[in-house]
């Protein structure tokens, strides 16, 4: 898979690595047991609970990257 990007999916990411949960969780994404949030974009949920989205590109792909995940 390619870089964790803005609209890359929350389903597609935690499919990645569980553990992703916990990063995403950090930056505030805490409904990640929602059905809806496996179909939303990093960037809609970001949006959504006021994230700072490259913050979270940017930990998300060094932890990927680090776990050779990506």
């Amino acid at each position: 898979m390619k870089r964790i990007m803005r609209d890359t999916l929350i389903g597609d990411i935690i499919e990645l690595d569980i553990k992703t949960t916990e990063i995403l969780k950090k930056h505030g994404l805490d409904c990640l047991g929602c059905p809806a949030s496996e179909s939303e974009s990093l960037a809609e949920a970001a949006k959504g609970h006021g994230a700072n989205i490259e913050d979270i590109i940017l930990e998300l792909n060094r932890y990927l990257t680090l776990n050779k995940k990506v």
